[in-house]
């Protein structure tokens, strides 16, 4: 069982897999607990064995299933080292599929992910609640009394009612966002950490800065962007309107409208058209009634639409 798990997860990082192959990999997942059970702990095997697991893309799969024993070790002694060498390894497994037409391997591997569309309430302790978006994935470390969380990508909403003394402590994309009681929402799209208060205060930490959040703050970071741009005021409702199942649009460019849309929406919108990405949009739209979205935007711009298999249109 684990080394037909391992054979998914050697065909997923070889960059080989088509969407066919995504398929038939969820519905053998789906065939038994066994399955799903073997698949992450594949996955998370291979996680940890790290530069070690470049080895297999040029090995057989048993070879890995024989190092299972010294992996266990070998992550035993890694989580004396720290955060640092266990960041780069989490960076190391990372793989994006062609279009994004299915979730990454770090995505696969997640305790919780939600799929194009889904909406999932997660309890983790008496006083730490999340509501997961679309397309989102958490890790969670620690345990159900103190729980440490890792937002691998996506985007959930917080509630924590927290001591001051153990604040709730998330991750995302290399930066740490604690509070011990707020309502926050939280965001990581490509690399990208975008971070709203709602009520009550968290603070935000990343390459050595940190920032302390209130009521109606925003704040955002990257690798490319560090933490240290001014605090933004924002309208938290329009950033929490997903929870409703809302998109809000303001004077944004159709290209980012399309981009956040392909998260809800089965398949995949490109616009082929600069000048037409470049358009503003303005306007609310139910996430349960993205099918008249395509019609709306030819409509509105007089946009050329093709559509090809696989629930790829393309508009220019």
């Amino acid at each position: 069982m684990l080394e037909r798990a391992a054979d998914w997860v050697l065909l997923l990082r070889s960059g080989k897999a088509t969407t066919e192959d995504a398929e038939q990999l969820q519905l053998w997942r789906r065939q038994s607990d066994l399955h799903e059970q073997a698949f992450v702990q594949a996955v998370r095997l291979y996680r940890d064995l790290g530069a070690m697991g470049a080895e297999l893309e040029n090995r057989n799969v048993r070879p890995f299933v024989a190092r299972v024993s010294a992996a266990k070790q070998m992550v035993s002694r890694r989580s004396l080292i720290g955060g640092a060498l266990a960041a780069s390894v989490t960076g190391y497994m990372i793989v994006k599929p062609p279009l994004e037409m299915w979730p990454s391997l770090a995505e696969l591997s997640a305790d919780y992910r939600t799929a194009k569309g889904e909406q999932l309430d997660v309890k983790l302790a008496s006083n730490v609640a999340l509501k997961l978006n679309t397309q989102t994935s958490i890790a969670v470390r620690g345990n159900d009394v103190n729980p440490r969380i890792e937002l691998i990508s996506g985007e959930a909403a917080i509630t924590t009612r927290r001591d001051s003394f153990e604040p709730l402590v998330m991750i995302a994309a290399d930066g740490q966002i604690t509070s011990s009681a707020a309502d926050f929402n939280l965001r990581c799209i490509d690399g990208v950490v975008l971070a709203t208060c709602n009520e009550g205060s968290v603070t935000i930490s990343h390459g050595g800065r940190s920032v302390r959040l209130g009521r109606g703050e925003q704040v955002s970071y990257s690798a490319s962007d560090p933490l240290g741009l001014p605090v933004s005021i924002v309208d938290s409702s329009s950033s929490s309107a997903w929870r409703e199942k809302l998109l809000v649009f303001r004077d944004r460019p159709l290209s980012a409208v399309v981009a956040e849309v392909n998260r809800y929406r089965p398949g995949k919108i490109v616009v082929t058209n600069t000048q037409l990405g470049q358009r503003l949009v303005n306007g609310t739209f139910h996430t349960d009634r993205l099918d008249d979205f395509v019609a709306q935007v030819r409509q509105l711009f007089a946009a050329n639409v093709r559509a090809l298999p696989g629930g790829i249109v393309l508009l220019s």
